[in-house]
């Protein structure tokens, strides 16, 4: 698996699970879907994102650069 690949699991995962706790156990746990969704926006803009990191660092497999 890529890190892209990575990344987007990760992030569908905790979009997924902040909707379901902020349906079933508090609304509060919506802000965790906020934070997910800033910083996936900043890293587009930034071109840098801490779970790109840390996958990258667990082990990860960098995808080929095509220019």
């Amino acid at each position: 698996m890529t890190i892209n690949e990575g990344l987007r699991l990760i992030a569908g995962f905790f979009v997924f699970a902040s909707v379901v706790l902020g349906y079933l156990v508090s609304p509060w746990f919506l802000a965790f879907t906020v934070f997910v969704a800033l910083n996936l926006m900043q890293s587009a803009f930034t071109r840098w994102c801490p779970m790109i990191w840390f996958l990258g660092q667990i082990g990860f497999k960098r995808e080929a650069r095509i220019d």
